[in-house]
């Protein structure tokens, strides 16, 4: 099997589990300690600081394992 070919296919198959997963993963993603909230009447603005930092390094370790195994 072409090497784009599985590649595409494991992404498919991380966004089905992920989209099968999101409701329990939406819990905790977004409301985060550190994730910044501006609510006032008629605007809530919203600043996902950490969630986004947390999304970051959990993507970083999982890129690196898969690279670590690839050798």
């Amino acid at each position: 099997m072409h090497p784009v070919t599985r590649t595409l296919l494991w992404i498919g198959g991380a966004l089905i589990v992920i989209g099968l997963l999101w409701p329990v993963i939406g819990r905790f993603f977004g409301r985060l300690p550190g994730d910044i909230v501006v609510d006032k009447p008629n605007v809530k603005i919203y600043f996902p600081i950490v969630t986004c930092l947390v999304i970051s390094v959990v993507g970083s370790l999982i890129l690196f394992l898969i690279q670590q195994f690839r050798k």
